[in-house]
């Protein structure tokens, strides 16, 4: 069984879509430069209307300390997501359990980043694009990625309905990430929003 995530949730009711589509977790953007990223407040309102059973996730990219403990004071987070440059002791000071995002280019060795960050629950690999942390649609060459890495590998960087098959049979990777995959092509105050019929399409894909 491949675990589901759906990233990047802006509004009450993609939540709820994801949860009804039977996602397994979500994931809350506290990045300010991201066209995703959520308030404190609003973090809290969207875990709010979650059904149980369903993880949240906080995603940062080089965030002061003091900012993942605010998130942590408010908002139910299960896991942290870190996408920058973090050391694996920044990452395990907040004592919750936490995955490190990898940007995978030819010459990164994903076996010594999973012994770097041994206390992490799983790698996220996502495609690396220069200047930015990820939600990008850019895929990566999974051909990169070693048989048998360590921990738990989160696959992700532009994965959408018509390709996630695919990416599931080769990598057979403990769980997929998605956020542009599937959105709308919309904005509403100035996020990007998600599609409920794009992700119930995924995640049947990925059932199946």
């Amino acid at each position: 069984m491949t675990r589901i995530k759906i990233c990047g949730i802006t509004r009450a009711e993609d939540a709820q879509a994801a949860a009804q589509a039977g996602a397994d977790a979500i994931g809350l953007v506290f990045y300010e430069r991201s066209p995703r990223h959520v308030s404190i407040a609003q973090a809290a309102q969207l875990a709010a209307v979650l059904p149980p059973f369903v993880s949240v996730v906080g995603l940062f990219v080089n965030a002061e300390a003091a900012l993942v403990r605010e998130v942590l004071a408010h908002v139910p987070l299960d896991l942290l997501q870190f996408h920058g440059d973090e050391s694996p002791e920044f990452c395990a000071q907040f004592v919750k359990p936490y995955l490190k995002a990898i940007r995978v280019k030819a010459g990164v060795d994903l076996l010594q980043c999973a012994a770097h960050f041994h206390t992490a629950k799983g790698l996220l690999l996502d495609a690396h694009v220069e200047g930015i942390p990820g939600g990008t649609g850019a895929t990566f060459d999974w051909s990169l990625i070693p048989p048998r890495l360590p921990l738990p590998v989160i696959l992700s960087g532009g994965l959408d309905a018509e390709n996630v098959a695919a990416a599931i049979k080769q990598v057979q990777p403990y769980a997929v990430d998605v956020s542009s995959g599937v959105e709308s092509g919309g904005v509403e105050a100035g996020k990007r929003i998600k599609d409920a019929a794009k992700i119930a399409a995924f995640i049947n894909e990925v059932n199946e």
